[in-house]
């Protein structure tokens, strides 16, 4: 069978293959890209570059159905959040067409000496490599491509093996909305092939959304050729529950920020760090909610990840964890779960646990909460809920990870910087941060 393969996980079928990239396709992907780089990079305008965006935004919103039905096929996402996703991946590509003017304005310096000016002009950097995770098999292109486009660095895009038809459509979007050849150029290339082209001198750079293994490979070989590289990496995001005027509520948040995407995203909250005073109320409630959650999960994204899972399950219990459970796996379903005891010298404690399996953690006060939340190679995500303003912000100073999110769940947005510290990679994506990643800061200095 093909690398490139659309398998139904609900069922175990091969819908689809696509031929993995020969030497000629890598070849032909870098010299168009290149091409587009001494080309259409060097002469296109920001507003052109917009504008072909927003071209972009709008065929992702008109096409949203269709491009819904892909990802149910490929990673068995809900239909209804599979088409919110590319909803979501147009509204990105609406952002920076929006805003690429002005958050690649040039920034003059107010000089502290001598005479004449300076300033800093952002211009492209390069031919970029994106190297994406099927979980999010649109947003997470949109959240690298539209930035960089929007900058007009031309893209290499490397989806995931079990991702061929939505990135073929994507290819069909970018296509359709008139960007030139070169601009964006989607291959199925095999890991082998990936390093290569990381070590061409053509790239310029690389981006990579996916786990610790392949973010250390990527950065590594990246290293060596002095190549910029973005990593967004796996995550353990705590959930710290301090006090709540309403449980029910705080639990229903808990829930949904365990569950969204069946558990499968690197920013899903995952180590619920509870206070003492109402430690036992919070886990029946919430142990409840998520048993009962169990009829409406969709299988994992493959029999392989769901196998992976079950055996991190199986040790944590071996290794003295309590294990409440929506019942037995089949396939790719994995019932939903609850583990509590987990101590520190369980394997699973510091574990990234991919699906719908939360751990719950009692804390004796504040300073406890926060040290279990920082006890964690992850550093991506977290979430505070308490009705205390003053608590909240004290205790969101000092968790260590990129974002922070107080009394709410699912609060992402374009506008917002995503990304992570320790384990869970640097750099930034979405936001202002976002476009300025991969971007010649060139000062100017003029004497008059």
């Amino acid at each position: 069978m093909s690398l490139y393969a659309v398998i139904n996980p609900a069922t175990g079928e091969v819908v689809q293959e696509f031929p993995t990239a020969t030497a000629a396709d890598v070849e032909a992907a870098l010299a168009s890209t290149t091409e587009a780089w001494r080309t259409w990079s060097k002469t296109s305008t920001v507003a052109e570059r917009a504008a072909l965006l927003k071209r972009v935004a709008e065929l992702h919103y008109e096409r949203k159905e269709a491009l819904g039905e892909i990802i149910v096929r490929e990673m068995g996402k809900p239909l209804e959040d599979a088409v919110g996703e590319a909803e979501f991946a147009g509204a990105i590509f609406e952002y920076y067409a929006d805003n690429a003017e002005r958050f690649l304005a040039d920034q003059p310096i107010d000089l502290l000496d001598g005479e004449g000016s300076a300033v800093i002009k952002r211009s492209p950097y390069g031919v970029l490599l994106g190297i994406m995770p099927w979980n999010f098999p649109y947003y997470q292109v949109a959240r690298f491509a539209g930035p960089n486009l929007a900058t007009g660095n031309p893209i290499i895009l490397k989806h995931a093996p079990q991702c061929p038809e939505s990135a073929a459509a994507i290819q069909q979007i970018f296509d359709d909305a008139g960007f030139p050849k070169g601009a964006y150029v989607n291959i199925y290339a095999t890991n082998e092939q990936v390093a290569q082209m990381i070590e061409d001198p053509r790239v310029a750079g690389v981006s990579l959304t996916g786990s610790e293994r392949a973010g250390a490979a990527v950065a590594e070989i990246a290293g060596r050729n002095l190549k910029k590289v973005v990593l967004e990496l796996g995550g353990s995001d705590p959930f710290i529950v301090l006090g709540s005027d309403d449980l029910d509520a705080t639990v229903e948040a808990a829930v949904t920020a365990r569950l969204d995407n069946t558990g499968q995203a690197c920013n899903a909250a995952k180590r619920f760090v509870v206070a003492e005073g109402i430690y036992d109320e919070f886990v029946e409630k919430f142990t409840a909610k998520i048993l009962e959650s169990a009829d409406g999960i969709t299988p994992l994204s493959s029999e392989a990840a769901a196998a992976n899972l079950q055996r991190q399950i199986d040790e944590a219990v071996a290794g003295g964890a309590h294990l409440e459970s929506a019942g037995e796996r089949r396939g790719a379903y994995v019932p939903t779960g609850v583990l509590t005891d987990v101590t520190p010298d369980n394997e699973v404690y510091y574990q990234e646990l991919f699906g719908p399996i939360a751990m719950v953690f009692k804390a004796s006060d504040e300073d406890e909460a926060v040290r279990i939340a920082n006890d964690t190679p992850f550093g991506l995500g977290s979430y505070v809920f308490t009705p205390d303003a003053e608590q909240a912000a004290r205790v969101a100073e000092k968790i260590e990870a990129g974002m922070v999110f107080v009394n709410g769940v699912l609060a992402d947005g374009v506008e917002l910087p995503f990304g992570g510290i320790k384990r869970s990679g640097f750099g930034r994506e979405l936001g202002s941060l976002g476009i300025d990643e991969f971007v010649n800061k060139k000062l100017i200095r003029t004497i008059a």
